[in-house]
């Protein structure tokens, strides 16, 4: 269940001295999506678990995002496929009760290396420009449900099977956009609901997502207006060059050097 934070937990959380770093990881995190629409996940997740562990990174991940999706879904809300959109979240907020299992029980550096070698090689594919060819399909809507929820409730990364999938599907682009933010809010509404169920969301995770959510969002405002003055080429290759070496430096086989 939801252990609320004190007085005492929002000055513990500050008084870490892995605090500062927290809300490093979120202004960058915050400009990043606001600047290419894409890659927060592969930035928060892998950074935040070096910092402190993967179920941290996690809910506190969760917990910000969405508020993030709340803010831009309320103006695009009517434009989503909704059909395509429930039956990808129902089958990705199933699968994710095992995900959770993953997250909850499995050694934190050995999670911490799958990752990070999970997001270089999602870079790697988004780099190629590969994508799904063909209309969505019920089956293989269903499929990649199961696996983006699996991915997601381990690690709060179930984006990249869906991106893959839907931008090859030909829906112009608005609709897409419509769809990914109505997929994210249902699955982050639905992992905060697991996460606690499953004894996530301590009050030091409350209590650092009070503080990373506000600093997301400004970041991201921020981002928005750095990607006026950008290509479309130029803001996707930095986007990528950024989660690239997110994956790198939250390796543990570095830990001994940077931490």
């Amino acid at each position: 269940m939801i252990d609320l934070p004190t007085s005492a937990t929002f000055a513990a959380v500050m008084a870490d001295p892995r605090f500062p770093a927290a809300i490093g990881i979120a202004v960058l995190t915050g400009l990043v999506r606001g600047f290419s629409g894409f890659g927060s996940a592969l930035i928060y997740v892998p950074l935040m678990s070096a910092v402190y562990s993967p179920q941290v990174a996690a809910a506190t991940f969760v917990l910000q995002d969405i508020v993030c999706g709340v803010l831009f879904l309320s103006g695009i809300w009517q434009k989503a496929h909704w059909r395509d959109v429930l039956v990808m979240a129902a089958a990705a907020i199933f699968a994710a009760q095992f995900g959770t299992l993953i997250l909850q029980y499995a050694d934190p550096v050995t999670l911490r290396w799958a990752l990070s070698i999970f997001v270089c090689g999602v870079v790697a594919i988004l780099a190629s420009g590969w994508r799904y060819h063909g209309k969505p399909m019920l089956a293989a809507t269903l499929m990649v449900g199961l696996l983006a929820g699996l991915i997601g409730g381990a690690v709060q990364i179930s984006g990249p099977p869906i991106i893959v999938y839907w931008l090859g599907s030909g829906l112009p682009a608005d609709i897409l956009r419509a769809n990914f933010f109505a997929y994210f809010s249902l699955f982050s509404a639905a992992s905060i609901v697991t996460y606690a169920l499953h004894g996530l969301m301590t009050a030091f995770v409350l209590a650092l997502a009070a503080f990373v959510t506000p600093v997301t969002v400004i970041g991201m405002a921020a981002g928005s207006y750095l990607f006026r003055f950008a290509s479309e080429k130029s803001y996707r290759q930095i986007a990528l060059v950024i989660v690239a070496l997110s994956a790198l430096i939250s390796l543990p086989l570095l830990d001994g050097i940077l931490r």
